[in-house]
């Protein structure tokens, strides 16, 4: 049998062996990842006020947003197999403790160098939280898996859309260092609240109430043969597209608002907020949507909607930008977590690697990207990167080659 039918034998498998989805683990885990990605929303939340304060050039940066999603790239396709192996429930607390530690430094901390290092321990927390984040999803979705993913991701979605209100409201009229010291505590509620999720994790491995092991076994040693793995390339170049665009929005948005339309810092908050907040409800509505319609079809129609706005989007007065960006984010973060869930269910006995791949890897193309913009908003200006960028999702159209996987 090919490695292909295994893989698709090893997934009826498993949504056989469980029915309905455990949402209060469901919802606590989706806190925990709001959490999460609040505090490296931070980091970003910093920039307009690093640019006024510590007088940083777009390259540096960038190099504080690569420093932050390098490291999480990195260590999480590691951290997915070292799980898909053995599963470790205890790190997910541990993981946010690292983060617990870096926004301590953050918030003493007033050096670049010094910076530097304390994101790089927030990537390590978010490094080892997702995949393990992520097979807790797997195994409390019941038959639902799409659903299950959305309301993870949306945690984590709604965690950045934060990031413009934080900038607004409590780093600017407290402070960079005071402001960041309360976001400890917002690390530290996540390492109370994992210990809980932990818990639960640690008691369904035991009792084997799902067992991923018994349902997936002949996959964890298993092959990828070239098909499913021209599959997983076409896949991760969509991630690619659709993560650079992001975080061209994300992470100079701000910038290019106050910039070209003369938006105090406030308001260029706001419309960011407005696009996170809209990638957010995209988000949760983009699993219920692909457990319906299918996966493919759900990524497919996400970029090739996004393509006309996002051309549209730099040339337009204030009041359209606003609305633009509100669809822009809706529409695209609806394929978010459905990528997630195809590739599980592509290579379904390696539920932490996929996870890993998919979600370190938009970590990764973040960082590389946030830099590459960066520089490239240094020598052309920021108005004619922005421009440039609204090409980018046309790109994504290679998505209609992907085969269809439910």
């Amino acid at each position: 049998m090919s490695s292909y039918a295994l893989q698709k034998k090893a997934t009826e498998a498993i949504s056989k062996s469980t029915n309905e989805p455990v949402y209060r683990v469901l919802f606590l885990i989706s806190l925990c990842h709001l959490l999460n990605d609040s505090l490296q929303s931070v980091v970003t939340a910093m920039f307009p006020i690093l640019e006024k304060e510590m007088n940083l050039s777009y390259t540096q940066m960038g190099f504080i947003v690569f420093s932050l999603n390098i490291v999480s790239s990195l260590m999480q396709p590691v951290i997915g197999i070292m799980s898909d192996k053995k599963p470790m429930p205890y790190a997910l607390p541990v993981g946010l403790s690292f983060s617990f530690v870096g926004m301590i430094g953050l918030s003493v901390i007033d050096s670049y160098i010094g910076m530097i290092v304390s994101v790089l321990l927030l990537g390590i927390g978010s490094a080892i939280f997702h995949p393990e984040g992520s097979r807790v999803v797997y195994m409390a979705a019941g038959n639902k898996r799409g659903t299950a993913q959305s309301i993870f991701q949306v945690g984590g979605n709604t965690g950045q859309a934060l990031a413009p209100l934080m900038a607004a409201f409590i780093l600017l009229p407290l402070g960079l260092q005071k402001g960041t010291f309360i976001f400890a505590f917002v690390a530290l509620t996540a390492v109370i609240c994992l210990v809980f999720v932990s818990r639960w994790y640690s008691l369904q491995l035991k009792s084997n109430n799902v067992n991923l092991k018994k349902n997936a076994a002949s996959m964890v040693n298993s092959k990828i043969d070239k098909r499913v793995g021209l599959v997983l390339v076409i896949l991760l170049l969509f991630i690619f597209t659709r993560t650079w665009y992001l975080q061209a929005i994300s992470n100079f948005y701000t910038l290019y608002s106050i910039d070209v339309y003369g938006f105090q810092i406030k308001t260029s908050q706001i419309y960011l907020f407005a696009f996170l907040g809209a990638g957010a409800l995209g988000t949760f509505f983009g699993g219920p949507l692909a457990d319906r319609f299918g996966k493919k079809n759900i990524i497919s129609a996400s970029i090739i909607m996004t393509i006309p706005l996002a051309l549209l989007l730099p040339h337009v007065y204030p009041i359209l930008a606003f609305i633009l960006l509100v669809l822009i984010g809706f529409i695209l973060m609806t394929s978010f977590s459905v990528t997630v869930v195809y590739a599980q269910e592509l290579v379904p006995g390696r539920i932490g690697l996929m996870s890993g791949l998919t979600v370190g890897l938009a970590f990764g193309l973040g960082a590389v990207g946030s830099v590459a913009l960066g520089n490239i908003a240094d020598i052309i200006g920021l108005q004619m990167m922005m421009i440039s960028i609204s090409f980018l999702p046309i790109l994504g159209l290679i998505t209609f080659l992907l085969p269809k996987n439910g």
